[in-house]
């Protein structure tokens, strides 16, 4: 028999391992930046209505549901989504859980003794790997008042990053890309300003990042691998992603 060792990978793959998906399904409606069009959807062809199959026609930003920013979404001429290559599309995965402190303040974000605390249990962070910010904050999908988690004043009140453990991340780990479970880089505190300044600092450092994304909570801190990928528009400045996490059961 001829030997595939790539084959037997996937079996063991799937006979010992989990898939976990990080992946918002979306919709019209769905809660998303206020300055963005809502989707529309249309259905070209109904069976129904005696169609010989089902289309449907999809209107909607790039920046929709559980998404990936490419440096060119900040960042005039920089990567476009077309331009990330396939091989950095399934990663190492770094969870960096701050869930127990965002579950008392909404407003807080990750510090270098959280990096530190990660890496005591389980070692330095692999160079070119991806590191999601688990919050928790993807419970409160699709309710847009939830959130947003707004005061009186109108100011919104959801964790984001931190600039010491972005810049450490982009500049000592060496991430390929980031990602969180907020419709922000930045916490609420920020946004509120009209601030978004850590993701321009993501973006223009050459990284990519996910966006709202799900499902944290069922994925080890260490360990699993990230796999991610979207349609592949050119010059595209951003779209819906699928990613999904592999771990030992």
């Amino acid at each position: 028999m001829t030997d595939h060792p790539l084959w037997d990978l996937q079996r063991r793959l799937r006979a010992e391992h989990v898939y976990t998906d990080l992946t918002h399904a979306f919709f019209p409606g769905q809660p998303h930046f206020p300055a963005f069009p809502d989707e529309e959807r249309a259905q070209v062809f109904d069976m129904e209505q005696g169609a010989g199959f089902e289309v449907h026609r999809y209107s909607i930003v790039g920046q929709w549901g559980t998404h990936v920013d490419p440096p060119s979404h900040f960042v005039l001429g920089a990567r476009t989504v077309d331009q990330i290559p396939v091989d950095q599309m399934v990663l190492p995965l770094v969870v960096l859980d701050i869930s127990d402190r965002v579950a008392a303040d909404p407003d807080a974000t990750p510090t270098l003794d959280d990096v530190r605390a990660w890496e005591e249990r389980h070692g330095p962070m692999p160079q070119g790997c991806f590191v999601a910010l688990r919050t928790d904050w993807w419970k409160r999908w699709p309710d847009r008042a939830a959130m947003e988690n707004k005061d009186e004043a109108g100011d919104a009140h959801y964790p984001g990053w931190s600039r010491e453990v972005l810049e450490h991340l982009l500049t000592e780990v060496g991430v390929v890309g980031v990602g969180h479970e907020q419709t922000d880089t930045d916490p609420g505190s920020s946004t509120s300003r009209g601030e978004y300044g850590l993701e321009l600092l993501v973006l223009e450092h050459d990284r990519w990042q996910l966006e709202l994304m799900a499902h944290l909570d069922e994925v080890p801190e260490a360990g699993a691998l990230l796999v991610a990928s979207w349609p592949k528009p050119q010059g595209g400045s951003g779209f819906p992603a699928r990613a999904f996490a592999i771990h030992p059961r």
